[in-house]
């Protein structure tokens, strides 16, 4: 799947709820769906800089895509990483650099998050696209 199409079933499911709190919920569920990151990466090299809660993130190459695992300590931020690596894990390092991040305004999550989640979120986004960034120099 493309990023779009997965940002479009994102935007899909979410619009299924009638209101915040059934969404919330359903981020939580997503968050205990997240494949963990391997405790050798809970580290400060790994941790996401910019957010409250504490979010490790690791990515790894694998056959042109990169492959992300992570975890949080809270649990609405570990829904929100897992929708992200959701929409960037297994994707070419050009697809995640290119991309955009619209869906989270159409599902309205940055109005709904707390000035300090939303900037974690904006950190999150960063920090996945630098590792795409990372990974597509070393092909060039």
């Amino acid at each position: 799947m493309t990023i779009k199409e997965i940002q479009n079933d994102i935007i899909d499911e979410f619009s299924m709820f009638d209101n915040w709190e059934e969404r919330y919920q359903y981020m939580i569920d997503l968050g205990k769906t997240l494949p963990l990151i391997d405790d050798q990466y809970k580290t400060d090299d790994h941790l996401i800089k910019g957010c409250q809660s504490k979010v490790w993130v690791h990515a790894e190459m694998k056959n042109g895509k990169v492959d992300f695992t992570a975890d949080s300590d809270a649990i609405i931020t570990k829904g929100i990483i897992a929708i992200l690596l959701r929409v960037f894990s297994n994707q070419s390092p050009k697809d995640i650099i290119e991309s955009n991040t619209d869906f989270i305004d159409e599902i309205g999550l940055k109005e709904h998050l707390s000035p300090t989640r939303a900037n974690g979120l904006v950190s999150m986004i960063k920090q996945l696209k630098m590792y795409a960034i990372a990974y597509q120099t070393q092909l060039n």
